[in-house]
């Protein structure tokens, strides 16, 4: 099909015009008496193109330097997200408020957890009872005492962000705005609880 049009009939050279592309411009100087025609009707496939950047954010095309950003365009390494190094989150404040969500939480039932136990010493041995009550009255049961009042109000708080992320339609535009409102906000309530939760441990420590 790729000799001379001499002894061909006409409905068979429009069969063929029809279904092949056009030789390239590189493959026809290259071999010109070869056949540059593709004769199955189909698209050409490309091979897909080699990553550039590996997981680790390293230049994987060799012979080739990485692109550097041109005067007035992007960085190629800037649509790429950055890691931090030492850990498998992106950090920003999305992040270290889901963290600290999580850990309050669990800070928070351990408490609930200890409470219920020492509070069934009642029932078992009042005398126990009354020697565990006693330790909350010395000044590092104090310390731990405000460290829960800590968790329990940055948890709360933070509750109502999520609740306000999950429910109000621009609460995912605002999330980073709001966090640091909470934070804010419970700086102010631990101030406020220094004196309720740590004047008793102060007089016990330097008199009243």
């Amino acid at each position: 099909m790729c000799g001379s049009a001499a002894g061909r009939d006409q409905p068979q050279r429009a069969r063929t015009r029809r279904i092949t592309a056009q030789p390239t411009p590189d493959a026809a100087a290259a071999h010109p008496n070869a056949c540059h025609f593709d004769h199955t009707g189909r698209p050409g496939l490309s091979p897909a193109p080699a990553p550039r950047y590996d997981a680790g954010g390293r230049w994987t095309v060799p012979g080739r330097a990485e692109p550097t950003a041109q005067a007035g365009g992007p960085n190629p390494r800037s649509r790429r997200a950055s890691v931090p190094a030492g850990t498998l989150y992106r950090g920003r404040e999305g992040m270290w408020s889901w963290v600290a969500h999580r850990v309050t939480g669990v800070l928070i039932f351990f408490f609930l957890f200890v409470h219920v136990l020492d509070t069934a010493l009642v029932r078992v041995s009042p005398e126990d009872y009354d020697k565990v009550v006693a330790t909350y009255k010395t000044p590092i049961v104090a310390l731990l005492e405000y460290g829960l009042v800590a968790a329990i109000l940055f948890h709360a708080l933070n509750g109502l962000r999520v609740i306000a992320v999950d429910f109000w339609s621009k609460g995912p535009r605002y999330q980073k705005q709001m966090l640091w409102s909470v934070v804010g906000l419970w700086l102010v309530l631990m101030l406020g609880a220094i004196y309720p939760v740590l004047g008793h441990a102060a007089r016990e420590l330097f008199g009243s």
